[in-house]
């Protein structure tokens, strides 16, 4: 029902059957998945109390396994009710830990303890993870390393109505348009500088990505090449050279992420309580 960066990957039809979201129905920011069992707002704000403060939540995906195409899953979520197989992370900076988490190292890194088809809390608690000060000094990102990922962190997961309270926390009132090439590169951004951020070198980075194998076919299929790859280790070597001579990196996009196409404002959203 979910994957990385994407609160809307499967639903299910009226006749109980589950499918894929179409590209289309992503594009369409109204549109919301239909779960198979329902719980009443009210029940969920009542669990929830004075725990959290914010309208999102952020959790992983528990069923997972090591030869998955991706193992550690951890979107950021509407605030609705969840089943037992998606753990919650209650923290106010949880988007930050989302984008350390749905990296391509920290999945790998996950992947070496995962055993089985659980990805139990005891295993996602010994995740290495980088900390947000290690992450305030990484200057070639910026004067605000946070806000950078912060920026496409946004476009990536804010796509829809139901994710309406993680715009408006950061004063985004509309949600951005669902662009597959764009989100390729968001990602890859956020990727390289992850494998910079946990210190990996180029040779590393490469042998990492080389063990994603259904991303590889998934990419080879549709693009006649391993685009995630090529679009990584670009990035990558931007990032190094920007690192080299102490300036900042600058994305190839246009507009600069953060900027992207937004859909205009509605009179009415269409968000499942």
């Amino acid at each position: 029902m979910m994957h990385q960066y994407d609160h809307r990957w499967a639903t299910y039809d009226p006749d109980g059957k589950v499918r894929d979201v179409t590209l289309a129905e992503k594009r369409d920011p109204s549109f919301s998945v239909l779960p198979r069992y329902w719980v009443h707002q009210a029940e969920v704000d009542r669990v929830i109390g004075d725990r959290w403060d914010v309208q999102w939540l952020m959790g992983w995906r528990d069923i997972a396994r090591a030869t998955d195409e991706r193992t550690m899953i951890v979107p950021v979520l509407p605030p609705a009710a969840v089943g037992n197989k998606v753990p919650l992370m209650l923290s106010a900076r949880g988007w930050l830990l989302s984008t350390v988490l749905n990296s391509f190292v920290a999945d790998y890194v996950t992947r070496q303890s995962a055993g089985g088809t659980s990805l139990n809390y005891f295993i996602v608690k010994q995740v290495a993870t980088v900390t947000p000060t290690q992450i305030s000094e990484m200057n070639w990102l910026g004067s605000f390393p946070e806000a950078w990922l912060r920026s496409r962190l946004l476009e990536l997961a804010y796509t829809a109505h139901d994710m309406t309270g993680l715009g408006e926390e950061f004063g985004i009132e509309t949600p951005y348009n669902f662009e597959e090439d764009r989100r390729a590169v968001l990602r890859a951004e956020v990727d390289a500088a992850m494998f910079h951020i946990y210190g990996l070198s180029r040779g590393e980075t490469d042998y990492v990505l080389e063990t994603f194998p259904i991303i590889r076919r998934k990419d080879e299929a549709a693009h006649g090449e391993y685009r995630t790859k090529r679009l990584i280790l670009e990035n990558y070597d931007a990032m190094a050279r920007a690192i080299a001579h102490g300036v900042t990196f600058a994305s190839k996009l246009d507009p600069v992420p953060g900027d992207g196409p937004r859909h205009p404002a509605c009179d009415q959203e269409m968000v499942h309580r």
